[in-house]
């Protein structure tokens, strides 16, 4: 499985961004799905997550209501729209799958076996 992240780029405070994940190399539809970030001098973190039918998400508290994940499966692409930014969500963003796992919606890094490179998001105070 290949993932591809996009969308990361410098931003004010307030503001939003997209980020994309373009996914190859398995049906997209089989694969749980997440987002996760790495601030500067800290563990990567879960962000959101999201089910195969792209029904059930959960997200962690700090970008609950600000952001939201979904998943388009006839284009193969994981989203997170990520609104009324703040400085404290600088980080690199990496999008990540699990194939084959038993819960609908998977919130630590070690239940995923795939992962993007990496988008840079940074918001400026």
């Amino acid at each position: 499985v290949q993932l591809q992240a996009s969308g990361g780029g410098l931003v004010q405070a307030g503001g939003s961004l997209r980020l994309s994940c373009a996914v190859s190399g398995r049906t997209f539809s089989t694969l749980v799905m997440g987002w996760f970030r790495q601030a500067p001098g800290k563990e990567r973190e879960f962000v959101a997550g999201i089910n195969r039918s792209g029904v059930r998400k959960d997200y962690t508290d700090s970008v609950k209501g600000r952001f939201t994940i979904s998943r388009d499966n006839a284009k193969n692409t994981l989203y997170l729209q990520m609104n009324s930014l703040n400085p404290e969500d600088t980080a690199v963003y990496y999008c990540a799958a699990a194939w084959g796992a038993r819960a609908p919606v998977l919130i630590t890094p070690t239940s995923y076996g795939f992962w993007g490179q990496g988008t840079l998001v940074t918001v400026s105070s």
